[in-house]
C-alpha cells in the first residue's frame, strides 16, 4: 500500500508489457494525473541458464524427448516456483493428463500435510514419494508418451520448442509474456497473488487462454480440481483448430514487433529517453 502511495510522486512508471496487450490498462493512466507509463515489454530471460548441474542434466533429457515429439503434439504443466499440489490434487491431474490422450511433460511440485516431505530435488526420496502420489500404474502406463520434472524446469526452452502445443500455466505475468512470445496457447491455473487477475485479462478480455479455474485456492483440500476438467481444457487448447490457439500466435507476431525498430515498445523507450533528458 506504502508504494502505491508514493507513484504519483515518481517522474514515470516503466511496464514489462506492451500496448497492443493491454491498450485499455495503458491509456487509463493517461487522463488522470498520473506520472507518465511507459510499456516497454516484453522483457524476457530467453537465455535463462539451469540453476545447477542437477538441473542441467534434466534438461538435456527433457530437451531430447521433445526433439522425439510430433510437432505442436505435447501439452506443457507448470506453476512457478511456489505452485505446490496436495496428494489428491497430484492425482486428478495425473488421471486428467491420461485421460486426454495427449503427450504431456508435467513439471511438479508437491506439498506435504505429512513430516515425510522430502527436500526438493534429492535424488531419490522426492521421486519414491510423488510416484507414491500418483495413480497406480500410473508411470507404466505413460511411458515414451509423457515426462515428469521434478523441481525446477527449463519453461521458456520447453515453450521456445515446436512441439510444445499448449501450456496449463499458474499465470504469473513472466510466464504469460513468455507464452504469448512463442505463441503458445494458456489454460489458466492461477494460485496466488495477482495471478487471478492475470488469467481472467487472458480469458476473458483477451481470449488468449481456455478456463481451468480462475479461483483456485492453493493447498484446499475440499478445492480439488477434478480429471474431468483438466481433460477437458487440455483436449480444447491442444485443437488444431480452436481460435485462442489462432489468437497466441496472431500475438506472438505483433509481441516481436514491438520490440523492433518502429515497434510501439521501442517507442516507448525512445519517449522515455527523451523525457529524462529533458528533465534534466
Amino acid at each position: 500500500m506504502m508504494t502505491a502511495q508514493k507513484f504519483k510522486a515518481v517522474k514515470g512508471i516503466m511496464v514489462n508489457t506492451f500496448e497492443e496487450l493491454e491498450p485499455y490498462a495503458i491509456s487509463g493512466f493517461s487522463d488522470r494525473g498520473s506520472p507518465p507509463v511507459y510499456p516497454v515489454g516484453p522483457v524476457l530471460d530467453i537465455n535463462c541458464k539451469p540453476y545447477t548441474e542437477l538441473d542441467l542434466a534434466q534438461c538435456k533429457k527433457v530437451m531430447k524427448w521433445l526433439d522425439e515429439q510430433p510437432r505442436s503434439s505435447v501439452i506443457f504443466l507448470c506453476f512457478g516456483s511456489f505452485g505446490h499440489f496436495l496428494a489428491p490434487q497430484v492425482k486428478e491431474i495425473a488421471l486428467g493428463l491420461e485421460q486426454s490422450g495427449y503427450r504431456f511433460l508435467w513439471s511438479l511440485r508437491v506439498q506435504s500435510l505429512s513430516p515425510r516431505q522430502p527436500s526438493r530435488n534429492d535424488g531419490s526420496g522426492c521421486v519414491h514419494y510423488i510416484e507414491d502420489m500418483l495413480p497406480e500404474g500410473f508411470m507404466e502406463r505413460i511411458q515414451g508418451k509423457g515426462i515428469m520434472i521434478h523441481g525446477w524446469a527449463p519453461q521458456v526452452k520447453i515453450l521456445a520448442h515446436e512441439e510444445i502445443g499448449g501450456f496449463v500455466s499458474h499465470c504469473g505475468w513472466n510466464s504469460i509474456l513468455e507464452s504469448l512470445w512463442f505463441g503458445v496457447p494458456v489454460v489458466t491455473w492461477p494460485m496466488y497473488a495477482e495471478q487471478q487477475l492475470n488469467a481472467f485479462k487472458m480469458v476473458k478480455e483477451l481470449g488468449l487462454a481456455i478456463e481451468l479455474r480462475l479461483d483456485y485456492e492453493e493447498l484446499n483440500v475440499s478445492n480439488v480440481v477434478t480429471a474431468n476438467e483438466i481433460k477437458k481444457a487440455v483436449k480444447q487448447v491442444m485443437d488444431d483448430g480452436s481460435e485462442v490457439r489462432k489468437k497466441a500466435k496472431e500475438m506472438a507476431e505483433i509481441a516481436r514487433k514491438a520490440i523492433v525498430n518502429g515497434g510501439s515498445s521501442f517507442l516507448s523507450i525512445q519517449r522515455f529517453i527523451e523525457d529524462m533528458i529533458g528533465e534534466n
